[in-house]
This record gives C-alpha cells, sequence and structure tokens, in this order.
C-alpha cells in the first residue's frame, strides 16, 4: 500500500472535527503487453539480427556500448539496400572511445550515425523496427559479452509504445533535450524512481530482483519495508565490494541476498518481478540500474508488464540464479 488519506468529517453537533483515517487503494502501475522475450545468454542474439534482416523501411538504435560486427553488418547491409537505419551511440562516460570503432564502420557503410547529446549517459538499450517493433533490452550489443551474461530482451509491439518510443528517439537522434515520451508500461528516465519504487511497495507476497547495482537509498528503502512487513524479497547481484555494504543493510533487514561469481553468470540484467506465480505477476524489464545516477539522469527505457511469458521468463531465470549463488544467512 503506497498511499493513505484522512477523511476530515465535520461534526455538526459539536463544534470539534473528527479526523477519521481513511485507506485509499493505490492505482495500479500502467503495463504494457509484451509479445516474446528472450533470456541471455541462453537465448543469443540472433533474434535482433533477424529482426534487422527483415526490416523493410526503417530501422533505428539507441545503445550505450555498441561492439558487434555482425549487427554492424547486417545495418550496413539494410542501409545500402535503401532501408533508413539510424544509430544513436551514447557519447559521455568514454562513450566516445568505447563506441567509435562502430561509429566509423557504420557510417562507412552508409549508415546514419549521432552522438546522444554530450551531458548526459544514454544508458538505453533499444531497437525500433519498421515503427512497428520496439525491442527493449537490458544489454549492449558487445558480442564478447554474450555468453557470460544474464540478461533479458523483449518484443513491444504496442501501438502507442513503439510510437512513443520513436517519438523519443528522434528527438534524442536530433540532439534535443525535451522529456521522453509516455505510453502505457513504458519505463523512461531520467526520472524512474517513483516508478520502481511504487512497483516494489505493491508487492503483497514475493519480490525478485536482478540488478548490476546496488547504489539507490529509495529503491533499498523500498525493499527492506517490504520484507520487514513480511514479503519474501529476494535480491540476486554478482559479487563486489562495491555493493557489499549495501546488501548487507538489506540482509539485517530480512531480505535474501544471493551472491555469484563472474564465472557463473555476470548479473547485467535489470528486472523485478512482483507477486509472480504461474497465473499472475508484474514485471518490469529494462535498462535501469539500480543507482541515483540511471534513475535521475541518464536515458534509460524499461517497460513493466503483466504478460505471462515474461513473468515465467523473469521467474526462473532469477530463482534459478538465487540458488545457484551464495545465499545471505
Amino acid at each position: 500500500m503506497r498511499r493513505a488519506a484522512l477523511l476530515l468529517i465535520a461534526a455538526t453537533a459539536v463544534s470539534s472535527v473528527l479526523v477519521v483515517p481513511l485507506t485509499v487503494a493505490a492505482a495500479p502501475l500502467p503495463t504494457s503487453p509484451v509479445a516474446r522475450v528472450w533470456t541471455e545468454p541462453q537465448a543469443g542474439y540472433g533474434f535482433l539480427d533477424a529482426a534487422i534482416n527483415a526490416a523493410h523501411s526503417s530501422i533505428d538504435i539507441s545503445m550505450y556500448e555498441f561492439s558487434d560486427s555482425v549487427t554492424e553488418q547486417d545495418l550496413i547491409a539494410r542501409a545500402r539496400a535503401g532501408v533508413s537505419v539510424r544509430v544513436l551511440l551514447n557519447s559521455d562516460y568514454d562513450g566516445r572511445y568505447e563506441n567509435a570503432a562502430a561509429a566509423t564502420a557504420l557510417r562507412d557503410g552508409s549508415v546514419h550515425v549521432a552522438w546522444a547529446p554530450a551531458g548526459t549517459i544514454f544508458h538505453a538499450k533499444y531497437v525500433v523496427i519498421d515503427n512497428h517493433a520496439a525491442y527493449i533490452g537490458t544489454g549492449n550489443l558487445v558480442s564478447y559479452d554474450y555468453r557470460s551474461t544474464r540478461d533479458f530482451w523483449v518484443e513491444d509491439t504496442a501501438p502507442t509504445d513503439v510510437a512513443a518510443i520513436a517519438a523519443t528517439f528522434n528527438r534524442d537522434f536530433a540532439g534535443g533535450e525535451a522529456s521522453p515520451v509516455a505510453s502505457g508500461g513504458l519505463v523512461w528516465s531520467p526520472g524512474s524512481t517513483g516508478a520502481l519504487v511504487g512497483l516494489i511497495e505493491d508487492a503483497t507476497s514475493t519480490v525478485l530482483v536482478e540488478n548490476e547495482e546496488m547504489d539507490n537509498a529509495s529503491i533499498e528503502q523500498a525493499l527492506t519495508s517490504d520484507a520487514r512487513r513480511g514479503v519474501d524479497v529476494k535480491v540476486v547481484m554478482t559479487s563486489s565490494s562495491e555493493w557489499a555494504s549495501a546488501l548487507a543493510g538489506l540482509e539485517r533487514a530480512g531480505v535474501h541476498v544471493s551472491t555469484l561469481n563472474s564465472s557463473q553468470v555476470y548479473i547485467h540484467a535489470k528486472v523485478i518481478c512482483v507477486d509472480c506465480t504461474a497465473a499472475s505477476g508484474v514485471v518490469f524489464i529494462g535498462s535501469e540500474n539500480f543507482s541515483t545516477s540511471s534513475l535521475s539522469y541518464n536515458r534509460e527505457l524499461g517497460v513493466v508488464t503483466t504478460s505471462l511469458n515474461a513473468i515465467h521468463a523473469v521467474e526462473s531465470a532469477v530463482e534459478s540464479d538465487y540458488a545457484m549463488g551464495r545465499v545471505s544467512s
């Protein structure tokens, strides 16, 4: 329960005012249907190559880090076939260095490449095909990470979602600083803290979390509050001294923490699975790390969904990773 209100009732027989507590149910978070889901590293990135190769009119990509020669050649081939191909690459936080080779190769191959506006980390990972389908991911297009990294991708074909993502891409590609376009269950940053905290606080029985980082007081407080009121909260991350203090604080509050070493699988996913069962639940999948920078300042994109394919994929992977890791006592 996220909100409560006080109902003030004037007493006509006396001069005082009675204050009566009234519980007001929180409005459910908006959601979007998800057509398909891919769990990495098992799925591989062939689905994305296939979508690119099938494009008829346009391909728009926003990517934090791009180093995949196969995908580069796919994009070049479509551009030379007359498809409008645009790629927006992060330039901040060493982005121009990390993405320089891809930018050069793509430009040489007739792809329209733009550097994201300076001063903002563009951490979003998404692809829009023919303004008909949007692929939203937690992983970068970095081929040497594919075999060792836990990530998820989803396909969103809801017309209003695709239009909102395309409109936001157009503004970002042009170098503008306008706010992203809202639609359905899309979760954009800057400004995603409230949506993710709200999702966690809505839990009644279970919360499953995987994230690369744990460095946001609001998220940590929401997870702590859930555990203290009896919600079964599990957090799965790759072991790192950087997050040890935050994870210890969660453990003290009753959160079950499982950490993996990077030789098992590197937890790069950013997912939340609330009250997930075989028949229902709510899932967030996106690029947002649990850090103040990611939630408050970066360009990020995720989606909240109740689609069972997403629920089953996330719940299965996170529970498996949890069992494989070192579980807190």
